[in-house]
């Protein structure tokens, strides 16, 4: 006699485990039992310290924070110094902007903040003379910079005339004493001594290290530039719909699962963002090809990225990859884009938009909250 097989639904109540995984309990009425998040599975060991004893020598990293953060190029500029580094040799940071992050995951030995530095504008004589200073403070074998549009790369080039230095810029590959970079426009690879002066490409280093950095915090330089034929005239405000994607820091996103355009628009009004859309709202017509954020449109960096009704195509991951905070809307729990989201909210998405508005209207957050964002 043949005895049929019960099947659990999946759609039962479950509980999830300590290590994030939904277990259905036969014979469990209840539903979500918060108590099992409690406390981790395990706790991770240390990761042993890179540096052994005094340092005998330095390495040098460089670069700009954005609201207390370092962005992943930066990260990737500090691993990559700690991984060519020897076991004598500390990697020393210097941080232009405040610092809210800690650093010794990415193998920083010393860390000097300048929390200033995000607020006086356009001063790269100013910024140069710290730098240098820091420079002669430690006599570094070479100096790491992500080479990026924020300062970064701008400053290194300064950095490099000034000394008089050798640099090599966007660097795509790193070993022991030796860089790489494309030329005659990507057809060729050329190869060199290490100079002084590095300037990294992003994404040439995996910032998943077997070590830790000791994350010391020391001194900020104290060096005043003279005064400069530069001159702070300030920000000019633009609306945000007028920015590129590439530029925004919160980008509002539609995909297919948005009918009601104009209300995702006062959503993005709301937070000050810039709209952006999917492939297939692309190519339905209700975006510009402009707007099209993805493997075949454009690549953002937001800090913030709200995703509208987007599944989550690779394609459309593969364009977001570089954004530091990711939030979903979708009516599918299982959607792809929930597992790149920080946050996940599974609902209509003219209902959760519609629901937004109403309580940002309550907060009056285009007066007073939008500053903090």
């Amino acid at each position: 006699m043949n005895q049929e097989r019960k099947r659990l639904d999946p759609r039962r109540p479950f509980v999830l485990s300590p290590a994030g995984l939904r277990r259905i309990i036969l014979g469990a009425t209840g539903g979500f039992d918060a108590s099992l998040l409690a406390a981790p599975a395990h706790t991770p060991a240390a990761k042993p310290l890179r540096l052994k004893g005094d340092p005998a020598g330095y390495l040098l990293v460089a670069a700009h924070s954005q609201r207390g953060m370092l962005d992943a190029h930066a990260h990737q500029a500090i691993a990559a110094a700690a991984l060519l580094a020897s076991p004598q040799q500390a990697v020393a940071v210097l941080v232009f902007g405040g610092l809210n992050e800690d650093l010794r995951a990415y193998g920083a030995d010393l860390v000097a903040v300048l929390p200033g530095a995000d607020e006086q504008g356009f001063a790269p004589e100013q910024e140069l003379a710290s730098l240098c200073e820091f420079v002669t403070r430690y006599a570094p074998a070479h100096v790491f910079m992500p080479d990026n549009d924020i300062g970064d790369g701008d400053l290194g080039r300064r950095l490099a005339v000034h000394l008089e230095a050798e640099v090599a810029t966007h660097v795509v590959e790193l070993k022991p004493g030796a860089v790489a970079m494309y030329w005659q426009g990507g057809a060729a690879l050329a190869r060199g001594p290490m100079p002084l002066v590095v300037l990294i490409a992003p994404d040439v280093v995996e910032t998943g290290l077997p070590f830790s950095g000791a994350g010391e915090t020391v001194a900020p330089p104290a060096a005043q530039a003279p005064p400069g034929r530069y001159q702070n005239r300030g920000l000019r405000e633009i609306a945000a719909s007028a920015l590129a994607l590439e530029e925004a820091d919160f980008i509002v996103a539609a995909g297919n699962g948005v009918a009601d355009i104009p209300t995702l628009e006062a959503v993005a009004a709301a937070f000050g963002a810039a709209v952006g859309a999917s492939r297939v709202a692309v190519d339905e017509g209700k975006f510009t090809r402009d707007k099209q954020i993805g493997a075949t449109g454009k690549t953002v960096s937001a800090s913030t990225y709200l995703a509208v009704g987007i599944s989550g195509a690779v394609q459309h991951l593969q364009g977001i990859k570089a954004c530091r905070h990711v939030i979903a809307i979708n009516s599918d729990a299982s959607a792809p884009i929930t597992k790149r989201a920080d946050l996940s909210v599974v609902g209509d998405a003219q209902e959760v938009m519609t629901a937004l508005l109403a309580e940002l209207a309550q907060r009056n957050w285009p007066d007073t909250a939008r500053e903090s964002v």
